[in-house]
């Protein structure tokens, strides 16, 4: 009840002149700095501690957002382009464009297996290499994708643990007040309960935005994973389907139709 009447009559004070709250944010900002100017060396170290983690954070934050963006457009005018070329060199020249998608590192990977097979013309000999290469790609492009995020995951799960730190060294720091004061005073607890709250609002400060950054990373790799596999699958069929048809429409076209078909055909060079 007493705590109310004084947060009343604490409104009521401010609130009663027009210029009462620049009053008040000045009385924060001084509240705030002494309680920094309280805290002891090593709820300072803490706190240096999470502030490095912090910049890492963002640092690998920003980074990964800015990668997985580039990823995901040059992903999808990537795959139009491909279905949308009739040679595989018209495809192989641009690829160099689509440097951030891993649908262009998978076709590269597998076009210079295909060029080691057959010389650049003609349908692939053997199509276990090549599904081995598709897949050996995939791998390399989702892991260079993966790369610092379990930074994220370790800072998000250790942060809040390192607050706690300070917290505990906080309480310790209050009850030695105590002992010290010989009475139960504001004065005496005051500075060991500042180094707690301000160590543990920290180590939150720092884990929230790692974890909510780690979840939606992993979430976007699943998708860039899924549609990796879909254009292994269809790169592959392509380059399988060539003997399928030409075998099939041997005995029932001519020479010429052969020929038109081959001239539209993806392995065309």
């Amino acid at each position: 009840m007493a705590i109310f009447t004084a947060a009343l009559a604490l409104f009521l004070q401010t609130d009663g002149g027009a210029g009462g709250s620049a009053p008040l944010q000045t009385q924060g900002f001084t509240a705030l700095a002494e309680l920094m100017s309280n805290i002891g060396p090593i709820a300072i170290g803490v706190l240096l501690l999470l502030v490095i983690a912090s910049l890492y954070s963002w640092t690998v934050i920003l980074g990964k957002a800015a990668a997985f963006s580039r990823a995901t457009k040059q992903s999808r005018r990537f795959i139009r382009a491909f279905r949308k070329a009739s040679r595989l060199q018209d495809i192989a020249a641009i690829t160099g464009d689509y440097g951030a998608s891993p649908l262009a590192q998978v076709f590269e990977d597998v076009y210079e297996t295909y060029m080691r097979q057959t010389g650049g013309s003609g349908p692939p000999r053997n199509m276990a290499p090549l599904e081995r290469t598709a897949q050996n790609a995939a791998s390399a492009a989702m892991t260079a994708m993966e790369r610092r995020l379990t930074w994220l995951a370790t800072i998000g799960a250790t942060s809040p643990f390192v607050g706690l730190f300070g917290t505990v060294m906080g309480v310790v720091d209050a009850f030695h007040g105590l002992g010290q004061a010989g009475s139960a005073t504001l004065r005496a607890v005051a500075p060991g309960i500042s180094e707690a709250l301000i160590t543990t609002a920290a180590g939150l400060f720092v884990a929230v935005p790692a974890v909510v950054a780690y979840n939606q990373f992993t979430a976007r790799i699943r998708v860039l994973a899924a549609a990796t596999d879909d254009f292994c699958r269809e790169l592959l069929n392509s380059l399988e389907e060539i003997p399928v048809r030409s075998q099939a429409g041997a005995a029932q076209r001519g020479p010429t139709e052969m020929t038109h078909e081959a001239e539209r055909s993806l392995f065309r060079q």
